[in-house]
């Protein structure tokens, strides 16, 4: 009988397992290599790349030559001869490009005191990215290390970047381009007027931003989206600033005084079609109530006919006239408008709708008229004993006041409720 050999004796070798912090990296970036085995007391570690062997396992200021498959093997300590089989290969790419994160925010306009959650992402995510947020109108960073940030009770506009950092010593990426989040009602001591009082404008236009309030000292700051954070306007007369619009003009401008006040932003863009319309809309918040002129308008011709205005995208009215007139503003006109005239469509701009303090308190009178109704009611319920206990002791005199009264309250309760529900 032939003996077959006994292989449950006979133990293979274990696989080491190789992970890195991530596969992409830029160049400059660091990255770190960790290689285990299950049980891994006693081992220590080989790095293979290409056709060499290395005992480092952490990459700094890595560059394009730092590219390739990376493997690694144990080796016991008490035994050079007793090794693992070797992990699977990890590729890491160095990317020549400095990674430039995106930043996004939700809500992009919202009511005054809402939260807005900020995300940064970089390209190629991976774990070990710290993250850095910047506001327009504080520029200290604070980093966190997640890729999102809420901010509670935002009241004003302002513009955010942020850029992410790792490693030890930590690199950074670039800053995002910065988004803005608005805010349509701001209460300050500042304000700024823009003249001519619209968001858009040709290049070339001659624009005034004009700063007022009981201060002596101004200055308009802009933010930008050509990679600067702020820069200040360079043609500063008194309290006003005078622009003569290009491309890089196109920004969120505000004042600020000398004691640290500032005003609420307001949106200017630049057209860089020379051909194109632009959309005539007021640079600053309509109140709710009030009445609204868009129009459309060409370099060389200011008043247009056979026009299409779209709202959030959607057609509106083609109107002859070359003008969308809103006769009473409400919340629900708030949005995105743009114009479109032969063929030829304006950028899109934001038209922000402020609530009334009246209409704050209006809303407030169905309470009142809930309350006149109890009211109202009780004082039936308790007239009506009353006639009850009027006829029981027949007092006509008193019974016919009685009847009155009820039939002059049923009569109010009767127009209140018309006025509830009309």
């Amino acid at each position: 009988m032939e003996l077959q050999p006994d292989c449950s004796s006979v133990s293979s070798k274990p696989r080491a397992t190789l992970t890195a912090q991530s596969s992409v990296m830029p160049a400059g970036g660091s990255v770190t290599l960790s290689c285990s085995v299950e049980g891994s007391a006693g081992w220590k570690f080989d790095w293979f790349r290409r056709d060499s062997v290395s005992s480092k396992a952490q990459i700094r200021s890595a560059s394009s030559s730092n590219s390739g498959n990376y493997r690694c093997k144990g080796r016991m300590k008490s035994s050079q001869h007793e090794t693992t089989e070797w992990s699977d290969s990890v590729t890491l790419t160095v990317s020549d490009n400095e990674p430039r994160p995106v930043l996004t925010v939700s809500p992009s306009w919202l009511s005054p005191g809402a939260s807005v959650t900020l995300n940064c992402e970089v390209e190629h995510p991976s774990a070990g990215w710290s993250f850095y947020w910047y506001k327009a109108l504080l520029p200290d960073g604070s980093g966190t290390a997640q890729d999102s940030y809420i901010i509670h009770g935002q009241t004003h506009t302002a513009g955010y970047v942020c850029r992410a950092g790792r490693g030890d010593p930590e690199y950074h990426t670039d800053h995002s381009r910065p988004k803005f989040v608005w805010s349509a009602d701001v209460h300050s001591a500042a304000s700024l007027t823009v003249s001519p009082d619209r968001v858009q404008h040709f290049t070339s236009d001659s624009v005034s931003l004009t700063c007022e309030g009981n201060f002596t000292e101004w200055r308009v700051r802009k933010f930008s989206e050509d990679g600067r954070l702020y820069s200040d306007c360079r043609r500063m007369t008194g309290s006003t600033c005078d622009i003569n619009t290009s491309k890089s003009d196109t920004a969120v401008y505000w004042c600020e005084s000398g004691s640290g006040e500032f005003s609420s932003a307001v949106n200017i863009t630049v057209q860089n079609d020379g051909n194109g319309p632009i959309l005539v809309s007021p640079v600053h918040p309509v109140t709710e109530g009030a009445s609204v002129s868009l129009s459309c308008s060409l370099r060389t011709q200011k008043i247009l006919s056979n026009v299409f205005f779209y709202h959030n995208d959607k057609l509106i009215q083609n109107d002859p006239r070359g003008e969308l007139k809103i006769s009473a503003v409400s919340k629900s006109d708030e949005g995105f408008y743009k114009c479109q005239y032969s063929g030829r469509e304006s950028a899109q701009s934001w038209m922000s709708v402020k609530v009334t303090v009246s209409g704050a308190d209006s809303s407030s009178s169905p309470v009142w008229l809930i309350v006149g109704l109890v009211c109202g009611v009780s004082l039936i319920i308790i007239l009506l004993l009353l006639l009850y206990r009027c006829r029981q002791s027949k007092c006509k005199s008193l019974f016919s006041v009685i009847i009155i009264v009820i039939i002059s309250i049923s009569i109010d309760i009767d127009i209140s409720l018309s006025i509830c529900h009309g």
